[in-house]
């Protein structure tokens, strides 16, 4: 194998052609993308694949339905895809297809090498299988007796079928868990896997169909077709020309560096795919990290529902920034997360009109007044807060980097922001407009300008992984070079050259948007994906959780003894409460529902060991309970008896 240290081999999964893709979909690539840029950055050479599988009982029916032939069907919905990736600047080196020769011939050979070395039987398959899911289930597996993944009916199914003996290299997948104890992220999805399909013991893989004939033919038994997962799961190597007459790309690159999936997905990526390599001798992938669902506030995103929403309508709407930002934010990755027009069109105004955008502005504003357009290099005299910005800046690049390796995108984000509202108080920290009225203070004036220039080059640095064209923009109206974006000049405050000129008058990177008119618009373009008729129903997906989770939960009571407003979150209250043995600050979105003032002396029921977080700059160390019914919201009720501090059990 080649040497890795300087090559990154990153892949999503390869999309199911069943219909347009929304932003759920484009959540996957994002992300992907957001990590292979990131990379780039730090000087890997990257791969970055992403594709489509397009075989399968479920895509012959599609293309039956639409009059075409599956071939012709699949490479319409391939083009589609291109158009939308393309749309959201998806910077893919590879693109596959596995209806295309490159990779239908190495499927082949893989097959056989299964069958000559024995790990694949013919035998008989009887079972419950779900066409959408292309899934085999046993009788204890459904959910009243539907499928236990999406929750539609189920086939009963017996046919003649090839299987692949998966208990054979059971053990030997379990000791490589223990071994690579980072091999499948979020952790709680490796315990799932363990849990749920290991221990109980694996079930031999049917690997074959004869129900259809839209797919790759078993050598030798072309009655047979092979099933979607030894077809599919290969794609990450095939593409790289494994077993083909070059090679080459697969010696540079394999084992990936990490594989992205939706949880969905897991069981196949670590459990199928991993045992698939063991029996074909190669490397296992580094990592598989596998990201929750974005959800709606009526549960999962469903055409029958008119909650669906597409990637293209939000950038042709509000860019490709903002579009990109909000999904790296807004959800945590690898946990569930909902989208919402309210939440989307908050964080565009507020993280990126106002706090990004307006430091922009302002900080071209007053180089334009006071230096005629300048940024100031020389007789700068330091201010008491200029260390203070500079050291803040050269920790939020370590804490970036460090959870970038983590995928933590929502973190790397969050950390950037906190820089750019440091910024801002350096503003009003350092307060420019009084250092103008006094000649004595032009160099102190000069100095905080080039300081005002030099974070938001390095925050434009920052951004790159995950926007594409504001970092541009900012440099530019500043005045410098692209090549100051390069991640090497991080940490080098003395980059801008003398003589650099901003623009005349900044343009607003993120023009601020009307709340009420947006977010209508939103529910309108999702209100539009609805069929005239429900002709199916989707089930919510939930994640349970063990009684023994619940009583992790510690509940108290509290009194709340102060409240007040949080400048510029027009949702947020931040409450100070009493719980008995100490007084702690909490910040909840109920501002909308509740006045501060008609909220001091309330009890309220209290998460008191939620980890702490910071929203809006401002420590929340817990979460007060509250319901909401018909839009209307109210906290949960406790007697006014209980002490501060009782646990609610």
């Amino acid at each position: 194998m080649a040497d890795q240290k300087n090559t990154f081999y990153i892949t999503t999964p390869i999309y199911y052609p069943s219909g347009k893709f929304h932003i759920g979909t484009a959540y996957t690539t994002v992300a992907s993308d957001a990590m292979a840029r990131y990379k780039r950055l730090r000087g890997y050479d990257v791969r970055f694949l992403t594709g489509m599988d397009e075989h399968g009982q479920k895509i012959q029916e599609k293309a039956e339905e639409s009059g075409l032939p599956p071939q012709e069907y699949v490479n319409g919905i391939a083009e589609i895809a291109k158009k939308v990736w393309d749309i959201m600047d998806i910077s893919y080196d590879d693109f596959i297809q596995t209806t295309e020769e490159r990779h239908k011939v190495i499927v082949e050979k893989i097959f056989k090498t299964f069958l000559d070395n024995g790990d694949i039987y013919k035998g008989e398959y009887e079972g419950w299988y779900c066409v959408p899911c292309e899934t085999y289930y046993t009788e204890g597996q459904l959910d009243n007796g539907n499928c236990p993944d999406c929750g539609r009916s189920v086939q009963k199914v017996k046919e003649e079928s090839y299987f692949f003996n998966m208990k054979k290299y059971a053990d030997r997948l379990l000791k490589f868990y223990e071994d690579h104890p980072k091999f499948i992220e979020p952790e709680s999805r490796k315990n799932e896997m363990i849990n749920n399909f290991i221990k109980p013991g694996l079930e031999d893989l049917s690997v074959s169909r004869m129900s259809f004939d839209w797919g790759i033919k078993v050598p030798g038994d072309p009655k047979h077709v092979i099933y979607v997962w030894v077809d599919a799961l290969t794609n990450y190597i095939t593409a790289l020309g494994y077993q083909s007459k070059d090679d080459s790309l697969f010696n540079k690159y394999w084992p990936a560096d990490v594989h992205v999936v939706g949880k969905d997905i897991v069981r196949f990526h670590t459990i199928y795919w991993p045992i698939f390599l063991m029996a074909l001798d190669l490397p296992l992938p580094k990592k598989v990290f596998a990201h929750g669902f974005i959800m709606m506030k009526d549960g999962k995103m469903s055409k029958s529902k008119g909650n669906v929403v597409y990637p293209e309508m939000l950038v042709e709407r509000y860019g490709l920034d903002a579009t990109r930002y909000f999904l790296l934010r807004e959800l945590p990755f690898g946990q569930d997360g909902v989208f919402s027009p309210e939440s989307f069109i908050e964080r565009t105004n507020y993280d990126l009109a106002n706090d990004l955008g307006n430091l922009l502005n302002r900080t071209i504003s007053m180089i334009n007044k006071y230096f005629d357009g300048d940024i100031p290099t020389e007789g700068l005299v330091a201010t008491e807060f200029d260390t203070s910005l500079t050291d803040f800046i050269t920790k939020t690049v370590d804490k970036y980097e460090a959870s970038m390796e983590d995928m933590q995108f929502s973190t790397v984000l969050s950390d950037l922001w906190a820089l750019v509202s440091r910024t801002n108080k350096y503003i009003d920290e350092t307060s420019p407009w009084v250092l103008a009225k006094e000649e004595a203070d032009k160099g102190k004036l000069a100095s905080v300008m080039m300081h005002l220039a030099s974070s938001l080059r390095h925050i434009a640095v920052l951004l790159q992984p995950f926007m594409t064209e504001s970092p541009k923009k900012i440099v530019s109206q500043l005045g410098l070079d692209e090549s100051l974006l390069a991640w090497d000049t991080l940490g080098n405050f003395d980059a801008i050259p003398a003589g650099t000129k901003v623009v005349d008058k900044g343009v607003p990177i993120f023009p601020r948007l009307d709340s009420e008119v947006e977010i209508v618009y939103i529910r309108d373009q999702m209100a539009i994906s609805a069929p005239a008729e429900k002709v199916e129903e989707e089930i919510a997906e939930v994640d349970e959780i063990t009684f023994e989770d619940f009583m992790k939960v510690d509940l108290r009571v509290a009194t709340v003894i102060a409240c007040e407003k949080i400048p510029k979150a027009d949702k947020l209250l931040k409450l100070q409460l009493d719980l008995g043995y100490e007084q702690r600050q909490v910040v909840s979105g109920i501002a909308e529902h509740y006045e501060p003032q008609a909220l001091i002396g309330e009890k309220v029921i209290v998460v008191a060991n939620l980890k702490p977080v910071k929203l809006r700059g401002e420590l929340s160390q817990g979460m007060i309970l509250a319901g909401k019914s018909d839009g209307i919201l109210k906290l949960a009720s406790v007697d006014q008896a209980l002490e501060n501090g009782a646990q609610v059990k």
